[in-house]
Order: structure tokens, then sequence, then C-alpha cells
């Protein structure tokens, strides 16, 4: 992967952030750049760049923006390997599971919940 372009320059990360703004009524920001650092390292660990990791989960159809299966199954089983790789509390890799997966959600890729605070199990 080449460097990344700071984040805020990808439609993604604006579109996850706006949609944050949305869904809790605006005022987000205060952890925005905690959102955007995890970001940042499941970046780093997936070897893609925010756009191109919405990309691999999506396919235009006849028009019609669906979700490729084989990519939301390929990201479900890196968010799962990258959350258990982080240091700290199972409630911290909780959050920074749930946090990428905020990010896939946001764009239109909806996922299972999948391992939850340290949980052992992969995400079907």
């Amino acid at each position: 992967m080449t460097d990344l372009q700071p984040l805020m320059d990808y439609a993604t990360v604006k579109t996850w952030l706006d949609g944050l703004r949305k869904h809790w009524g605006g005022g987000v920001e205060s952890g925005d750049e905690e959102r955007l650092e995890i970001l940042e390292a499941f970046c780093g660990f997936a070897g893609k760049d925010p756009d191109s990791v919405i990309d691999e989960c999506v396919l235009v159809r006849d028009g019609e923006k669906r979700v490729r299966a084989k990519g939301r199954r390929r990201y479900a089983n890196l968010i799962t390997q990258f959350q258990a790789q982080v240091e700290g509390s199972r409630m911290t890799r909780g959050k920074w599971g749930n946090t990428v997966r905020s990010f896939l959600i946001h764009n239109g890729i909806l996922l299972q919940a999948g391992l939850q605070a340290g949980d052992s199990e992969t995400a079907t």
C-alpha cells in the first residue's frame, strides 16, 4: 500500500463521519480523532486505503450498487484479525473492531456483529 492521504481526503471517511453525526444528532467530533486513528491503523493492517476497502465490498450491476459478499467476508475476517492483535482489554479490542465495522456500515456494507470484546469466534 502506498502512503495514506490525510483520511479526511477520502470520500468514504467523510460519508462515515457525516453518518455518525446524523445518527447521534451531531456533536460526535470529540471522538473523531480516535476513530480516525483506529481506521488508519486498520488500513495499514489491511494494506488498503479507506476508499479501496469499500470499493472491494461493492459491485455495480445494471446501474445498481450491490454488496459483494466475498469482499464483505474478507473484511469481516480482517476486522476480526485486526481486533485480536490490539493490545489492551477485551473492551478496548471490541471498541477497535466496532469502530472499523461502523466505517463499513456507514458506507453501506452491512455486517453482522463479529468478534465482540475479545470473543474467539469469527463473524459469518
